[in-house]
């Protein structure tokens, strides 16, 4: 069976910003965390019991919505309760999900006390008028102090979350944004386009985006700038010091499983290859979640025909793509099923094969959505 991950969503922000598609919140009254907590742990047991997990847990994401608006003392009762429930391996990665704005000193130290060894950071961009458009609540200044705040509470391992493509940007900007968060010294770097997702604000009331070869130069100009400093590029818009990928994500991509808990959270378990591999869905609304714990969310079964797509457009957004054997203990099925789309890839050198592994050449890298579309069932 492949590694298990556990997701966590908690779905409340100070603000919904007009780009995110995320299942998020803004707070309008007190949260209620024991109560969310209560029902975190019991959608956790009904989700062990109902496919009969006996795994151990390989990593832990606490993602939202923003996390860190918790307090310590409800995600220390969470991950004592799940403790409680599954084993967990040794040296777990355990991710939490913070934006500037909720850093207080002392409350990270409490966090990084209670086992978070890694943080994610959203800082969007340094550059305070970019950030108003972005309808973000905290400043560049707020920013840094979050980062430094990361190191003073003993984390060694996070992530800052940086945007390019942004409303009015000028080539400079994200240059900037990337020579900032360097000398931060994060061990990861996600650096990803800004795009208008379905059902934002910025979808239904568009912003003046840059054009594509702006993008496209930004992102070569930046990409090199991370390169030079150690940055390895090891998906398609993540960057990590050596040996410091996030653990957890790289396990999706590689279709490995993880539970989904949480209003709004998603996941994927294997129980039998190559036919019953599922994927979860919980309630968006934390209401609903809330009232119903013990009926939550369903699931939906991936068929035979769609598992080469499904693996395909998780694995190949890793550079160093997947190889026959991963492919065949993932989906239970032969390397001949990906076929005639491998070979049409190769031979229009999107793809690239080596010794057993098949990964995306710099055109395919670049032309990721003609590679998924030739894999479409």
């Amino acid at each position: 069976m492949p590694p298990l991950s556990l997701y966590i969503h908690i779905p409340w922000c100070i603000k919904k910003c007009p780009y995110c598609d995320f299942n998020s919140h803004a707070i309008k009254t007190d949260t209620p965390e024991a109560a969310y907590i209560d029902a975190l742990l019991n959608d956790l047991a009904i989700d062990l019991q109902r496919y009969a997990i006996n795994r151990p847990l390989s990593s832990i994401f606490i993602g939202g919505g923003t996390p860190s608006l918790f307090s310590p003392e409800s995600i220390d009762r969470l991950l004592r309760g799940i403790e409680q429930q599954i084993t967990l391996k040794d040296k777990l990665e355990i991710t939490l999900e913070a934006n500037p704005g909720t850093f207080e000193s002392h409350k990270f130290a409490e966090f990084r006390n209670l086992g978070i060894n890694r943080l994610s950071i959203g800082i969007q961009t340094f550059n305070d008028q970019l950030l108003k458009k972005l309808g973000r609540v905290h400043s560049a200044n707020e920013a840094i102090m979050a980062a430094e705040i990361a190191h003073q509470a003993g984390f060694e391992n996070f992530n800052l979350d940086l945007m390019f493509g942004l409303p009015d940007a000028n080539p400079d900007d994200s240059i900037n944004d990337i020579k900032t968060a360097i000398n931060l010294k994060p061990t990861h770097i996600s650096f990803y386009q800004l795009t208008l997702e379905p059902n934002t604000y910025f979808h239904k009331f568009p912003p003046q985006l840059p054009n594509d070869e702006f993008i496209f130069n930004t992102q070569k100009n930046c990409q090199k700038l991370l390169a030079d400093q150690g940055y390895q590029h090891y998906e398609v818009s993540a960057y990590s010091q050596p040996d410091l990928q996030c653990r957890h994500n790289v396990n999706y991509w590689q279709f490995g499983d993880y539970l989904g808990i949480g209003a709004g959270a998603h996941g994927k378990i294997t129980q039998s290859l190559p036919d019953v591999i599922t994927r979860t869905f919980k309630p968006k609304s934390p209401e609903q979640y809330l009232k119903n714990t013990h009926k939550n969310g369903g699931a939906d079964n991936i068929s035979v025909k769609e598992l080469p797509l499904e693996f395909i457009m998780n694995h190949l957004r890793l550079k160093k793509g997947f190889n026959i054997d991963t492919y065949q203990s993932r989906t239970g099925l032969t390397i001949s099923t990906l076929e005639p789309a491998l070979t049409k890839c190769l031979k229009e050198g999107l793809l690239i094969h080596h010794d057993k592994h098949y990964y995306c050449s710099e055109q395919g890298w670049n032309f990721m959505d003609n590679i998924l579309e030739t894999f479409i069932p």
